[in-house]
């Protein structure tokens, strides 16, 4: 079995790595890398303005943000998928590649699961640090923006990080519709070698394994971090 791994890996590693780039799309693990990175740095601000309105004691902004949040964590997201698919081509008068649908789905989708993730920073700080820049004379906003959202957003790294994990594992939903990603390039494989699945899936799931059990421990670095940070604190304070 695992000579048939090493097999497979020697012949179609540039499959898997990057698809059929340069005679074709780029695709496999990068692609994957490139389609989750986007999905989050496009995501992240979205969701930061979700999280302000979501903790926001204005309710015009608050009552539509929360019916958002619940809706997009309600729907599987492979629903999402379809409705993408089908609406947004619908919407601008033109088809749109699996890269683009897979990268649209993703940013709604984590929108409201990073809202969330920003909201429970900010709900985690003293209620004091807001009575005392009330004190000095701050507002709503710089209040927000300049004391509350960076310790939030500092706190919040570990679950970004362990976000970022779902999203890469959430990619693999891309080759239903034709995602040049990690798992449609093992489909790619499995198809051309037909008596090897066992094998093409197993590689598949430890490149996952691997890049994610990476990003899981760099998560638990910044907690520790954070974690030391705050008893320092702590001590000064007492």
């Amino acid at each position: 079995m695992f000579a048939n791994v090493i097999d497979i890996l020697s012949q179609y590693w540039e499959l898997f790595l990057i698809g059929q780039y340069p005679h074709g799309p780029l695709g496999g693990l990068v692609n994957t890398l490139i389609l989750a990175s986007l999905a989050l740095i496009i995501a992240f601000p979205l969701s930061v303005l979700l999280a302000i309105a979501r903790t926001s004691p204005f309710g015009i902004f608050r009552h539509p943000v929360t019916v958002w949040v619940y809706v997009m964590r309600g729907i599987p997201l492979i629903m999402i998928i379809f409705w993408t698919y089908f609406l947004v081509p619908s919407l601008i008068g033109r088809n749109i590649g699996g890269f683009t649908t897979m990268l649209c789905t993703l940013v709604l989708y984590q929108s409201a699961y990073l809202c969330e993730i920003v909201r429970g920073g900010l709900q985690s700080l003293p209620a004091g640090q807001v009575e005392a820049s009330r004190a000095l004379g701050l507002g709503y906003f710089r209040t927000m923006f300049f004391i509350l959202l960076p310790q939030a957003l500092y706190n919040s790294i570990p679950s970004l990080i362990s976000q970022f994990i779902s999203i890469i594992k959430e990619t693999s939903l891309g080759y239903i519709i034709n995602a040049q990603e990690m798992t449609f390039a093992a489909n790619q494989v499995n198809n051309q070698l037909l008596v090897k699945p066992f094998e093409v899936y197993f590689i598949l799931a430890v490149t996952y394994y691997i890049l994610c059990f990476g990003l899981t421990q760099l998560a638990q670095w910044f907690e520790r971090r954070i974690e030391k940070k705050r008893q320092g604190s702590d001590v000064l304070a007492t």
